[in-house]
């Protein structure tokens, strides 16, 4: 009942105050009904994972606390998302993910979602980032041959079986993401980690198997004999990495 209640508070037009807590090895996904939130509080416990939705653009934090492997998850989107904190408290492998989509055989990868990302006050062993694009979608898998037709004692040859077709390239992997990171000047450079790597091509789709040839077949007076086999579908090219993002640091 105290979930369902703090989620209703966050979904009014202006959020103010407000507490989150995502417990351990659990997920919680923030209100899409609103492009701004304002939280006094967060805390994602050891092994949680925060998700920040595709329609909010603004989250302003008071106090950010992120516990051993907890993760802040952004879905990717066009518009870029401003994440302010005032005071934050991040343990060993920590993590603000803002990562792309990877690409299926229906729908092309997504960049990773640009971001800035504001911090005021700062206690880390180390500040993690990952904005890499989305992996290419796979090439199509080429059609396999048909089987040859078996011969009849009347004309006697068999039909050969029908090549393998070639297999699809690989999609290009989608562009990593423009992120700005403004922080303390105290804090110690070397402690920033951001990955905007574009996503890896897609893989290449296989070539079709052959086809068959007809099975030889004995008859009266002769024995017919056996169809050649199909040539194999050549491979797909993989396809090409995506464009690397760009990091910028800008010291408080």
């Amino acid at each position: 009942m105290r979930k369902l209640f703090l989620l209703a508070a966050l979904c009014s037009p202006l959020v103010q105050a407000q507490v989150v807590t995502v417990e351990t090895n659990s997920l919680m996904r923030l209100p899409n009904t609103t492009s701004s939130l304002q939280l006094e509080r967060l805390e994602v416990a050891d092994y949680g994972t925060l998700l920040i939705p595709s329609t909010v653009t603004e989250v302003k934090v008071g106090e950010l606390r992120l516990g051993r492997e907890a993760r802040i998850a952004i879905v990717p989107a066009e518009q870029s998302l401003l994440l302010n904190v005032a005071h934050a408290d991040l343990e060993t492998g920590s993590q603000i993910t803002s990562r792309g989509a990877p690409g299926t055989y229906e729908k092309a990868a997504k960049p990773g979602r640009n971001l800035t990302l504001r911090i005021t006050s700062l206690r880390a062993g180390e500040l993690s980032v990952d904005a890499r694009g989305g992996t290419g979608a796979p090439g199509y898998v080429g059609l396999d041959g048909a089987n040859g037709e078996e011969p009849g004692c009347t004309w006697g040859q068999a039909g050969r079986g029908a090549d393998g077709d070639n297999g699809g390239d690989g999609q290009p992997g989608a562009a990593g993401a423009q992120v700005r990171v403004e922080l303390p000047r105290d804090y110690p450079a070397e402690q920033i980690k951001v990955w905007v790597d574009g996503g890896a091509g897609g893989v290449a789709g296989a070539g079709g198997k052959p086809g068959a040839g007809g099975k030889s077949k004995g008859c009266f007076v002769y024995r017919a004999d056996g169809g050649r086999s199909g040539r194999p579908g050549a491979e797909g090219h993989p396809g090409p990495a995506g464009p690397v993002g760009s990091v910028t640091v800008q010291r408080l």
